[in-house]
């Protein structure tokens, strides 16, 4: 909706320190205010209704410092490790009222017991939360408030995101709208001073950003930089932009932009948007969890579960299924030219979500980094059903002709009960690997596949992720054949590859490469005297065939 020819600069961002003042500073009302995507509760220590202070970062071996009140954040340590242990009972002694891991998979029960005995409250925030950012969460949740502008947002209910974009606009000195990831308006200030043009008129009406050419770069711009971005209009007709992407963790939630210019912001507009995205992540969040909080749980819950951060039986709870239920994990990927994968895998997953519904009512579904993952309970653990490589075509076609979108899918294997959906997410990511790899090749290749379907290049694929083909794992044949051809712009190795493919056969081996069988023996003969190889040697042919095939595997 904003937007402009001329390519994007991000600016430095400053970290403001948030001011006194907060609302609701116990511990039940962060959690409520960020919800489960941030933290999540394993023992409250009877410390819900109790007042939290300052939070402190701790690394491992570090002294814990006195902190009345105060949260402690656990970086760099495991749930397993004696040090711990100790340092959670530090902590109690040390007057701090919660304690933050990451679970990293780790069985929780012990240090659950220990924050038990100490009093102190135990909570987890997703692996892939940086600390930094969490750090950020927490303060701006117990002070919901921009640097040098508190008494002006501290009255603003969180969830009232009309209010918050009128605050914004109040502090930075121009227009602002608030819009989900797929450009969708879902707040905007409407102060009467504030001009807006005819781009940001068409939004508001549209509640939908307009279709324009440079969409597609700017909020691809927006959603890769940790700070806001400045877009200048190459007509007088309509205003400069300020954009920001607002976060929890890693996952995009939204976007703020500015006019700039009707009238001009103020000189430390880019301060204050950094720290208005803070709090509207706090108000997306409750946003996000008021309309369903079930389901906002049972999503956490996935997330965990696929990267293998959870035990499977709170998974289980969690999720309300047993936890040996068997199950499939799907990972759709919107692919093409011009597809910014956050926004599409944003427009996509509601009707993947009705889609998985409609298989089992326990299904589920959660973006991740530009991709959606589906998580389908079923009724066996033998490979996909031909009823349930059904249901995935009809999803592709479906998302292809609804939303003009064109997607790869990968099928999982098959888990036996929920400690096994970590590995079928990645057998998952493999086959989507593959999919993909066969489409920048120009590869003739199915949409959706399932492991059984792609098993060998699935393999060769593990194996080249071991470091099978990397520069320094070359055989000397294989590095002198590469250099060869780079230099002299032969085709040794297409021709050695397709000939070893063809077990010898001269003949099949120059139908495929569509040369005469007398080039191909030339080739051949070439290969062997000047890289000093034995095609006798069975051991070497195949370490050589291996190296040259995933190179080629891997682009």
């Amino acid at each position: 909706m904003h937007g402009l020819a001329n390519p994007p600069s991000a600016t430095f961002v400053v970290p403001v320190e948030p001011p006194a003042g907060a609302t609701d500073r116990t511990l039940g009302g962060i959690l409520d205010n960020l919800g489960r995507h941030a933290l999540h509760l394993v023992t409250d220590g009877g410390r819900l209704n109790e007042q939290l202070g300052e939070v402190v970062v701790h690394g491992p071996g570090e002294p814990v410092p006195p902190a009345d009140s105060g949260v402690l954040l656990l970086t760099g340590s495991r749930a397993t490790h004696p040090q711990t242990v100790d340092t959670i009972r530090l902590a109690g002694t040390a007057g701090y009222r919660a304690v933050v891991v990451k679970a990293f998979g780790d069985d929780l029960v012990g240090l659950t017991h220990v924050a038990e005995e100490t009093g102190i409250a135990l909570l987890t925030t997703p692996d892939e939360m940086a600390w930094r950012h969490l750090d950020a969460l927490i303060t701006s949740s117990k002070a919901p408030a921009f640097s040098d502008d508190t008494d002006r947002f501290t009255s603003i209910g969180i969830g009232d995101l009309f209010a918050l974009a009128n605050a914004i606009a109040s502090s930075i000195g121009g227009a602002i709208t608030i819009e989900d990831p797929t450009g969708r308006v879902i707040a905007y200030s409407n102060l009467p001073h504030q001009e807006i043009d005819e781009i940001r008129r068409l939004g508001i009406l549209g509640r939908q950003t307009p279709d324009r050419p440079t969409n597609y770069e700017e909020y691809q711009a927006v959603l890769r930089s940790d700070s806001p971005v400045f877009f200048e209009s190459p007509s007088p007709a309509f205003a400069n932009r300020l954009a920001i992407a607002v976060r929890a963790g890693t996952e995009a939630l939204g976007l703020i932009w500015v006019l700039t210019d009707r009238p001009p912001i103020v000189a430390r507009a880019e301060l204050v948007l950094a720290d208005a995205a803070k709090v509207t992540a706090l108000h997306l969040l409750r946003a996000r969890g008021q309309r369903d909080p079930e389901r906002a749980q049972r999503t956490e819950a996935l997330r965990l579960l696929l990267d293998g951060a959870i035990a499977p039986r709170s998974a289980a709870a969690q999720l309300g299924v047993r936890a040996d239920t068997s199950s499939v994990v799907l990972v759709i990927a919107p692919t093409g030219d011009g597809v910014e994968p956050i926004l599409a895998a944003a427009r996509i997953v509601d009707l993947v979500t009705l889609y998985c519904e409609a298989w089992h009512s326990s299904a589920l579904c959660v973006t991740d980094s530009g991709v959606v993952y589906a998580f389908l309970p079923t009724r066996t653990t033998d490979e996909p059903s031909p009823r349930l490589l059904k249901l995935v075509e009809d999803l592709a076609a479906t998302i292809q002709r609804s939303g003009r979108l064109d997607v790869l899918v990968g099928i999982g294997s098959c888990a036996t009960g929920l400690a096994e959906v970590a590995e079928s997410r990645a057998m998952a990511d493999r086959v989507l690997a593959v999919l993909t790899g066969r489409a920048a090749r120009g590869e003739p290749s199915p949409r959706v596949a399932s492991v059984e379907q792609v098993r060998t290049e699935v393999v060769l694929r593990t194996v080249a992720e071991q470091g099978a083909a990397v520069e320094g794992q070359l055989l000397g044949p294989v590095r002198a054949i590469l250099e060869h051809d780079a230099t002299h712009g032969t085709v040794y190795a297409e021709s050695l590859l397709t000939y070893l493919a063809s077990f010898g056969d001269v003949v099949r081996a120059a139908e495929k490469l569509n040369i005469h069988e007398n080039t191909m023996r030339y080739r051949i003969r070439r290969v062997e005297a000047l890289f000093d190889l034995s095609l006798e040697n069975g051991d070497q042919v195949l370490a050589i065939w291996l190296q040259l095939r995933l190179l080629r595997l891997l682009g």
